[in-house]
């Protein structure tokens, strides 16, 4: 059973067989596959019409299938990888060991955000951005740029405490705790993680940074988290519901898998904590 561990935790052999096994799935050409396909979600799931990925109850069991398939990526090409998770409301700063040169690489030079230290700096030679939303062709960040904070352990409390896990309309503008973890209202914790680091990861093309699935890693483990503290509370809508993905209706792009069959981690993985 694979383990998910906190990326604070991980020894330097474990980071480096992380970033090798992205690299090799980056030089197949699998990986652009994964980031275009969250774009493509992102950019068509409105509060209005079908939504699928986001603003949306199946935002989290999309997301934890999104993750498993790309952890099962890495694991065929080295068994021993698993997704670590980064806690932002513990490693807060860019100054945080994430992104140290061994790891992640750090923030993007002032002038025009190209990440320029670590195996995802394009000059290095193994990073360049395919799925673009501009020209260029480097990677792009700007940790805490315009003075913003990542979520406190306090807003996390706040968010997991919800009862609810989603109600009408089920969109963008929904009480409960999925868009609360999702960020469109209250607190705002996924999203505003999003915007903290910048560059590439506020766009819908966000997996092009790899702490893209640090962070979702990190999200998914608050559901689970909130789903142990609040086991009576269901996955809803549990009934068929117009543009939205109920608990047993299939989501795509995969068409054989329901939020039902998401909604037990420990099949597939555990968290360290």
């Amino acid at each position: 059973m694979a383990v998910r561990k906190n990326q604070s935790t991980l020894t330097t052999p474990e980071k480096r067989a992380l970033i090798d096994a992205i690299l090799e799935l980056k030089a197949s050409g699998r990986y652009d596959e994964f980031v275009r396909t969250h774009n493509e979600f992102i950019m068509s799931d409105t509060d209005q019409g079908e939504r699928v990925g986001h603003r949306s109850p199946s935002f989290l069991p999309w997301h934890r299938k999104f993750l498993l398939e790309f952890e099962q990526e890495l694991q065929r090409t080295d068994s021993s990888v698993t997704l670590p998770y980064w806690d932002w409301s513990t490693d807060r700063t860019p100054e945080s060991s994430l992104w140290a040169a061994d790891f992640l690489g750090g923030s993007g030079r002032t002038r025009d955000g190209q990440v320029m230290t670590g195996a995802f700096a394009n000059s290095a030679g193994n990073w360049s951005i395919d799925t673009q939303v501009d020209t260029r062709p480097f990677l792009r960040r700007a940790l805490g740029g315009g003075g913003r904070a990542l979520p406190s352990r306090a807003d996390i409390e706040a968010v997991l405490a919800m009862d609810t896990y989603d109600a009408r309309p089920w969109n963008s503008t929904s009480q409960g705790f999925r868009n609360h973890l999702e960020g469109w209202r209250g607190v705002n914790l996924h999203n505003r993680v999003h915007v903290w680091v910048g560059g590439h990861m506020a766009t819908g093309a966000s997996p092009n940074d790899p702490v893209f699935w640090m962070h979702h890693a990190f999200v998914d483990k608050l559901w689970a988290d909130w789903q142990t503290q609040h086991p009576a509370s269901p996955y809803l809508p549990d009934t068929p519901t117009e543009n939205v993905i109920d608990l047993d209706s299939t989501m795509r792009p995969w068409n054989d898998v329901t939020p039902r069959d998401m909604l037990d981690h420990t099949q597939f993985y555990t968290y360290d904590t």
